[in-house]
């Protein structure tokens, strides 16, 4: 029997009532109430007093979320969709070798068929996983692709086509043309859908861009308001070879470019210094944590203690499946929350910051923290239910924040809203066919495949 998977503008935003749940709000006073929380016209229109019900408006679907944490939908500011397929074949590389050997070719190889099913493939794991909203770096060519499929799919995405004019092989583009189609890209695509449709510049990293490339960036940013995300600091080698090109290192580069500041995303941070970080913090750039790829290129460990301290705004991120091998926001969590404590004492980095990390913090890095990130009257409802009833979260303590980081998992997601519609309901994608993308995934990689060899 075939079920009609739905488009986003299909779904209803009529009302939705989220009956007997714990409200984990996110907000500036991290409150947890045991409310319903009512959503209309695509927004959370109200939270109910503690303990006592709401009236669910006529006609209203009712959202049995008894035993369950309610949470703003999870954020993750530094992904790859374009690289999903190559998840499981690009392991044992360091940084470097990893680009050159694996994945930049594979990027190359590309067509709009892979990069379309690669990025479908990845916004399903997102979805059923919890992850409402993403900043995304798609590769070079057939960006259009991974736009619609976020168009299509409900869910909220910030991202645009990787700028690269200097090595890699197949992937390196004229810097006007490829200035010029970030452009048309992004004049065509942001804000789009009221606004869940955003367009961001994501030059690769200092090394792959002249500086050329990366003066048309700072104009097109500040010409059309499109934030700029990009890599650095993320590997010891990579390092050096910023500081003998640039005479710098990264933050203090883009500092020097005029790109430091609240519109600048920078995934990694790993290897930063002191001076780095005051810049960071000084100027409002933004730094993604991807500790799940930090450790398996063995790149390092960011000093997150430290740049929370500086008052740095520091968000999450899956990075990429081909570096990381899972875009499991739940995973992410749990590694931020527990790898930097033997160095830093075991109250460095509490629950709830990790949870804002991956909350409020990455709506803020996407200029989005007005309207996503924490559950307040008025917010867009990006919304994700998390079921708290399996044996690994029981029995529960006191802090719900740190159930959800430290025991709760991905597979407990039982409900995803974006916008107030309801992309995930009963742990079943509606927009997307789950299981067709995973079943033909091996045979869209080896088109991929052939065409690198």
């Amino acid at each position: 029997m075939s079920t009609r998977i739905a488009h986003a503008q299909d779904l209803s935003k009529g009302p939705i009532l989220l009956r007997g749940g714990r409200l984990v709000t996110m907000d500036a006073e991290r409150r947890v109430l045991r409310a319903d929380l009512l959503v209309e016209d695509g927004r959370l229109s109200r939270i109910g007093a503690e303990g006592r019900a709401l009236r669910a408006p006529r006609g209203a679907q009712v959202v049995d979320c008894s035993g369950r944490a309610v949470i703003p939908g999870l954020v993750q500011a530094h992904v790859h969709l374009c690289q999903v397929l190559l998840r499981n074949h690009a392991d044992g590389l360091e940084l470097l070798d990893w680009l050159k050997q694996r994945v930049w070719p594979f990027e190359a190889a590309h067509d709009a068929r892979s990069l379309r099913h690669s990025a479908r493939l990845g916004i399903a794991e997102l979805l059923l996983g919890g992850t409402t909203c993403v900043l995304d770096m798609a590769t070079v060519r057939h960006t259009g692709e991974v736009l619609r499929a976020a168009e299509e799919s409900g869910i909220r995405y910030t991202g645009g086509k990787c700028l690269m004019d200097v090595g890699a092989k197949g992937l390196a583009e004229p810097t006007d043309d490829a200035l010029a189609e970030a452009e048309r890209l992004g004049l065509r695509w942001h804000g789009r859908e009221g606004g869940r449709i955003s367009y961001a510049l994501c030059p690769r990293f200092a090394l792959s861009c002249s500086s050329r490339l990366w003066k048309g960036v700072r104009e097109l940013s500040q010409r059309h308001g499109f934030r700029v995300h990009t890599h650095a600091s993320e590997n010891r080698t990579e390092v050096a070879l910023v500081r003998a090109k640039t005479g710098l290192d990264n933050v203090a580069f883009f500092e020097r470019l005029g790109l430091a500041g609240d519109k600048l995303v920078l995934a990694h941070c790993v290897h930063v210094p002191a001076s780095a970080q005051r810049v960071l913090a000084r100027t409002g750039t933004h730094a993604v944590h991807c500790p799940g790829a930090n450790l398996k290129l063995a790149s390092g460990f960011q000093p997150l203690p430290q740049l929370l301290a500086r008052g740095v705004n520091v968000a999450l991120g899956g990075d990429g499946a081909a570096c990381n091998n899972t875009l499991d926001a739940f995973h992410e969590m749990r590694l931020a929350a527990t790898l930097h404590l033997p160095r830093f004492g075991p109250r460095a980095v509490p629950a709830a910051s990790v949870l804002a990390m991956a909350t409020i913090n990455g709506a803020r890095a996407l200029g989005l923290a007005g309207e996503i990130g924490s559950i307040e009257t008025g917010k867009r409802a990006d919304v994700t239910v998390v079921d708290l009833g399996g044996p690994h979260c029981q029995p529960e303590g006191d802090d719900l924040h740190a159930t959800l980081v430290y025991a709760a998992r991905a597979s407990d997601v039982t409900d995803v809203m974006v916008d107030g519609r309801l992309l995930v309901r009963d742990r079943a994608l509606r927009t997307l066919d789950a299981p067709t993308l995973a079943g033909a995934a091996r045979i869209e990689l080896r088109r991929v495949l052939r065409r690198m060899r």
